[in-house]
């Protein structure tokens, strides 16, 4: 049954709950990401799209290909799935109709790369990614976010903070003119010289038992990987939204603090994500060699993992 259309999308059981324990109707989520589809575009768009959906009696399940029998004026681009070991066919959301129509599937996260489709070798930017130990407040997390502005600082870059929507922040930095190894290279080396300037707070240990109740400090969100984009909900009790945020006020945020249904009453028609964000900046070349220095997070800890049960085996 049809309950609604907007912008030729037909749109149902907007009063149902949207899924369980959300506390959110259906018709929470595609009221908020039209009156956002103004700020969620710009974020999206060109991009190969990969989104975390819920249904009622299921767990939230995450999609890169096409939902079968999607419209046909869906955009798509074919993409090579590494996990997968086939070519899937990833949405290009670029205009509020299927925005409109991924809200109507339930799709609840946005979850973009860091590149364009068709420009896989030219990273538009880098994140890292602040993640507190479990049970921390999150004073940490913000004091966690100062040490790698100091860093970014120290290397003669800017970049904008934003909740995670979740219980951390990202800071992004916008990028141009390297290539993806570099880029994950000097993503590696602001981690690394933020923990450095207070090794008691934070981390770049990829290991959990190795963080020893720190921050860390995840650079390894570059290449095919992607981050949740800015304003888009996430899949936790009332939806909160992964919300721009002001430097200076980082510390009087809190998780959960914006969500679907106050996220007009607390921004109102601004767009701080877009103001926020500096221009696309050329990477230090000291930044990318220390990079360089530094092992991939997650093949050295492989090869440790590996190490540590051939030691408790004794061999």
């Amino acid at each position: 049954m049809v309950d609604d259309e907007r912008d030729g999308v037909a749109l149902s059981s907007l009063d149902k709950p949207l899924g369980d324990g959300l506390g959110v109707t259906k018709g929470d989520l595609v009221d908020y990401v039209d009156a956002f589809a103004d700020r969620l575009l710009p974020q999206l768009a060109g991009r190969p799209l990969s989104v975390k959906r819920v249904r009622p009696g299921q767990e939230p399940f995450m999609q890169r290909n096409v939902s079968k029998g999607a419209p046909d004026w869906v955009r798509t681009v074919a993409v090579w799935s590494f996990g997968a070991h086939r070519e899937v066919h990833q949405v290009l959301c670029d205009d509020r109709r299927t925005l409109l129509w991924l809200a109507n599937q339930r799709a609840v996260e946005y979850h973009v790369p860091f590149f364009r489709a068709g420009a896989e070798l030219e990273p538009t930017g880098l994140v890292v990614d602040l993640d507190p130990p479990e049970g921390a407040d999150f004073d940490v997390v913000v004091r966690a976010a100062g040490l790698v502005r100091r860093a970014l600082d120290g290397s003669g870059l800017s970049g904008a903070v934003k909740t995670s929507g979740s219980k951390g922040v990202h800071v992004v930095v916008p990028v141009r003119g390297s290539g993806p190894e570099d880029v994950a290279a000097a993503s590696r080396a602001l981690a690394a010289r933020a923990a450095r300037l207070d090794p008691d707070l934070a981390t770049t240990a990829y290991i959990r038992e190795d963080r020893q109740g720190r921050v860390f400090l995840d650079s390894t969100r570059s290449g095919s990987s992607t981050i949740v984009a800015a304003y888009s909900p996430r899949i936790r009790p009332g939806l909160p939204v992964s919300t721009p945020v002001a430097w200076d006020d980082l510390a009087g945020v809190r998780p959960g603090d914006v969500t679907v249904t106050t996220a007009a009453q607390r921004l109102g028609d601004a767009d701080p994500w877009a103001a926020a964000l500096p221009a696309p900046q050329e990477l230090p070349a000291d930044l990318v060699a220390e990079g360089h220095t530094i092992p991939v997070a997650r093949v050295a800890a492989m090869h440790e993992g590996k190490r540590r049960k051939r030691a408790a085996e004794g061999g």
